[in-house]
């Protein structure tokens, strides 16, 4: 992946984290009935996902991370 995909990615996946972050705090609507969506596993799966691409952002940029080749 190249450096302007790879950016566009780290920001959907904060974005879609944030969103599911709001979503999941506000307190449930009885009358609505149950959520059907699960707000906060879809928070920390969006997480994870901006925080290994923004890794990869880094190492795109020329910053050597993980275990070296000695």
């Amino acid at each position: 992946m190249d450096l302007t995909v790879t950016i566009m990615l780290v920001l959907a996946g904060g974005a879609v984290a944030v969103l599911a972050g709001w979503r999941g705090a506000r307190p449930p609507n009885l009358a609505k009935g149950p959520r059907l969506i699960p707000w906060r596993p879809l928070m920390v799966i969006a997480a994870a996902f901006a925080l290994i691409m923004l890794v990869h952002l880094v190492n795109l940029l020329g910053v050597e991370t993980g275990r070296g080749q000695r």
